[in-house]
């Protein structure tokens, strides 16, 4: 896992991703309340998308579970 910090927030991107970047989305826990952000790591300056902390968790064990 690669962590960046942009202003205040630390950004992590999964160590999956190799050194040449390919398709990655980068992470971060939102200051404005439980919310995850989430933004294209080759992209980092252009805007990002924001989800309630709960919804995250569920897209995350549905991803754990090959749901997709």
């Amino acid at each position: 896992m690669t962590v960046r910090t942009a202003g205040r927030r630390q950004w992590w991107k999964s160590s999956f991703s190799g050194p040449q970047g390919g398709d990655c989305v980068e992470v971060t826990l939102d200051s404005n309340g439980p919310h995850m952000s989430v933004r294209d790591s080759r992209h980092p300056d252009l805007l990002n998308l924001s989800f309630p902390a709960t919804e995250w968790r569920a897209f995350l064990v549905d991803v754990g579970r090959d749901e997709f």
